[in-house]
């Protein structure tokens, strides 16, 4: 048995109950086992694809996403989704270090092509909205395929996807997870949102994201719900399809929160047809949870990352929403404890790092087993976030991880812009830090000392960065100082140039 199957019996049990809806378009449970299964053929007889291979794709939201995801299930094949918020190099470096045998590419992405032909020849490119120059296109793939769907060896304990989070080395990591952990990940969403095949989750974050994907997403269809997506967030297309299409369930990240609630229509908008809404992904200011609570929807906090796939600590519907600023409960699948630098667990009402563990939790860092060796210990995910439980055992999120800048629910490491920077040639060195945003919850500022003799300006240097790097991860403000903080050993102390920020961040 593998993840598909469970969409099989679905399709058996309720064969014309709608699985998907998109653009106006709606794909039945019948429908999407019939498209997994052929895309499986095409996959295994067109283009080679065997058990552990790994198929990336480039693609805003769209029901091929997840066609693709449980037809890499079906084969023991992984799921690689790039972020199509990054950049042309950020990309190419995930596909060398996945290996990808195959690329779906949306054409909207289509600048990635000529890197891949210079870079990795032996990627095949599947269009899915377009016939590549050398490729295919998805729908002609699939209308050739012939032959079996299946190989062998195929079960639930087979990795299915490779999720890559930018590294405090400044290098992406691919956390890897086996289909076990989305089906457990799934249970806890069931528990979590009181979850049931009555559902109609809206799903408008993206699908490169585990919050996209697997907090509501793959729950709802592994449970024969109802999904409509988005291909992304607009405030005026969520709104409206709140209003039209009366989902019960959505997850809304802060900043998408607070420009839902800002938008001149929301407060005529309604939300009757919404049992929940569930937002995490960083500290949720309370202001932003009140907009809803008193519009009567309950609103329920979840904790986790791309490692712990990622539903781990949890509020539930119906239970206690009472203990403002709590994340809630270990999830119903899998432990989780606040420990010392040693290991220990402490008491309530100390703070340490938060740890994970169960079958939730993801396998290994692909090819990069240093960082699984500090990251993983006896089977407990080391989080690096720093939070206390109270003696119910309600966790509370202290701070996030070290250093971590997150920017409208994006992650922005500053080790990874920091190198982009220091490979300017005007540049001895750098700190990057977050500085508090009203829209974006914080934007990365970047504090440098120039070569000596050397004069670069502050729009070269974001120029120079956002060649490399995402836009959202250009720094807002370059400061060019003499000197940073730093340890007895040279460190640079990003928590004293925080300091220094936050006294004068208003005046730079």
């Amino acid at each position: 048995m593998d993840l598909c199957s469970l969409i099989e019996r679905n399709a058996a049990f309720a064969p014309d109950k709608p699985a998907i809806h998109f653009e106006g378009n709606t794909l039945s449970y019948a429908a999407f086992a019939a498209r997994i299964e052929q895309t499986a053929r095409a996959l295994k007889a067109e283009l080679g694809v065997n058990r552990g291979d790994r198929v990336a794709i480039l693609s805003l939201n769209r029901p091929d996403y997840l066609v693709l995801l449980y037809a890499c299930a079906r084969l023991g094949a992984m799921l690689v989704p790039l972020s199509w918020r990054l950049a042309v190099a950020e990309q190419s470096f995930i596909l060398s270090n996945a290996g990808a045998k195959v690329l779906a590419l949306e054409q909207a992405f289509g600048a990635i092509l000529p890197v891949l032909e210079g870079r990795l020849p032996e990627t095949s490119i599947v269009g899915l909205d377009f016939t590549p120059p050398t490729g295919s296109a998805f729908d002609g793939l699939l209308a050739e395929a012939r032959g079996d769907s299946r190989n062998p060896n195929t079960d639930l304990s087979c990795p299915l996807l490779i999720v890559y989070t930018s590294g405090t080395t400044g290098r992406p990591k691919g956390a890897v997870l086996r289909q076990e952990a989305l089906l457990w990940n799934a249970l806890m969403s069931q528990h979590m949102h009181d979850l049931t095949s009555n559902d109609h989750v809206l799903t408008v974050l993206p699908f490169f994201h585990v919050g996209g994907l697997n907090i509501q997403t793959t729950p709802a269809l592994l449970h024969g719900a109802t999904v409509t997506i988005h291909p992304r967030f607009t405030p005026d297309m969520a709104l409206a399809a709140i209003e039209r299409d009366r989902p019960t369930l959505t997850v809304l990240v802060p900043a998408i929160i607070q420009a839902m609630t800002d938008h001149p229509g929301w407060a005529t908008t309604n939300l009757s047809s919404l049992k929940a809404i569930s937002t995490g992904s960083t500290i949720v200011p309370p202001h932003l949870i009140d907009r809803f609570v008193v519009r009567g929807v309950p609103v329920l906090q979840v904790y986790g990352s791309t490692e712990t796939c990622p539903i781990a600590i949890y509020t539930r519907l119906g239970g206690d929403l009472s203990r403002e600023g709590s994340t809630g409960l270990p999830g119903l699948c899998c432990e989780a404890a606040v420990i010392d630098d040693a290991g220990n667990e402490l008491p309530p009402h100390v703070a340490g790092e938060i740890a994970v563990r169960g079958p939730n939790v993801f396998f290994e860092y692909w090819r990069n087993e240093e960082a699984t060796r500090e990251t993983l210990h006896d089977g407990w995910y080391r989080t690096g976030d720093i939070g206390w439980r109270d003696a119910d055992g309600y966790f509370w999120v202290h701070d996030r991880k070290k250093n971590l800048i997150i920017s409208g629910g994006e992650n922005i490491y500053p080790a990874e812009v920091e190198r982009v920077i220091l490979e300017h040639p005007d540049v001895s060195e750098c700190g990057v830090i977050g500085r508090a945003d009203p829209c974006w919850d914080e934007v990365p500022i970047a504090y440098v000392i120039r070569r000596k003799g050397c004069q670069v300006e502050a729009e070269d240097l974001k120029a120079h960065v956002e060649s490399q790097l995402a836009r959202f991860k250009v720094p807002r403000d370059i400061v060019f100082v003499d000197d940073l903080p730093r340890t007895a050993l040279g460190k640079i102390q990003h928590f004293m140039l925080k300091r220094l920020d936050a006294r004068s961040g208003d005046t730079l």
